[in-house]
């Protein structure tokens, strides 16, 4: 049994054990281990503290603590799941590199935790400086940001160029690239630093970040706690074709609906004088299922199509 601080504005400081065994929660002194006479309880697999219920308490303070194992060292070890009535955070390996984003740390996630993706880049500048983004944010050319079709908006990405191993710190602020096979369309600023403004395109990783919430002592260590963010959730939607003609658009519309319930015709003016309109299909909850749609609409000759969150 191992005993954690918990740093956090919610945690106030407060000791808690990790156990990993009835055994070990059955030992638990309530007097000792717990204040405020705080209880600790296991249910489908969690650990839980939990505040006594009496006519004395005005209402329940939880905090909901997951424990997985954490095997062999360095980046190979389970992540610790610690949930909190606010949101749900990860524990890190203390060896995890952050990256510093206007003083706040940010930390890549693991594999199973987050979200890495390997493809092409490309980037964007003039045309679209100063024009509305998918965001509703103003584009500035200038600034450290990237268009990515399914990522929430707010993310930080660090992205390598996989040619020259140079490294950029973005924040995804708009939705794109519209192209079938690029992953991320970069603002001028972040392409020059990786690189990529003189190729105009890079085969790239883009690596999920999470913001640092806290620290968990254990031991003479300290691991960060992090935001655990799912990116497999989110609205997502299917484009099959984007026209400048919308007629063009319409036909294709007439076709989709067919065979799927829902289909959808939008206008997109990316700079003065271009118009597009853009056919899409279905409606889900999970890339996952999205990615199932895609491989249908493939399968009926439509192999230009992608995903794009909403």
């Amino acid at each position: 049994m191992k005993r954690f601080i918990l740093l956090s504005n919610l945690s106030n400081c407060q000791q808690y054990f990790l156990v990993s065994s009835k055994k070990d929660l059955s030992a638990i002194a309530l007097d000792q281990a717990l204040p405020d006479g705080r209880q600790a309880g296991r249910r489908a697999g969690m650990l839980y503290l939990k505040k006594k219920s009496t006519n004395d308490f005005v209402g329940l303070i939880f905090f909901l603590l997951i424990i997985i194992c954490i095997v062999g060292c360095g980046v190979s070890k389970q992540q610790i799941r610690v949930s909190s009535y606010k949101k749900p955070a990860i524990v890190l390996p203390e060896t995890i590199k952050p990256y510093s984003v206007n003083g706040v740390l940010y930390y890549p996630l693991p594999n199973g935790e987050g979200f890495v993706q390997e493809g092409i880049a490309s980037w964007y500048g003039k045309k679209f400086h100063g024009k509305r983004s998918a965001s509703g944010e103003i584009y500035n050319m200038y600034d450290k940001t990237a268009a990515h079709k399914t990522l929430p908006f707010g993310t930080y990405v660090k992205v390598k160029n996989l040619s020259n191993l140079r490294e950029a710190i973005v924040r995804i602020n708009d939705r794109g690239p519209f192209v079938k096979g690029r992953i991320i369309d970069l603002s001028y600023s972040a392409a020059r630093g990786i690189g990529l403004v003189g190729p105009g395109v890079a085969r790239v990783r883009v690596v999920a970040l999470s913001k640092e919430v806290g620290k968990i002592k254990s031991g003479n260590k300290y691991k960060p706690l992090v935001e655990a963010k799912d990116f497999k959730k989110g609205e997502f939607t299917i484009q099959v074709g984007a026209f400048e003609g919308e007629d063009n658009a319409r036909r294709l519309a007439d076709r989709l609906r067919v065979i799927f319930d829902h289909v959808t015709i939008t206008t997109y003016v990316p700079y003065e004088g271009g118009t597009f309109y853009r056919v899409r299909v279905s409606l889900s909850g999970d890339l996952t299922e999205a990615s199932q749609i895609v491989k249908k609409l493939e399968y009926l000759g439509f192999s230009e199509n992608f995903i794009v969150a909403l």
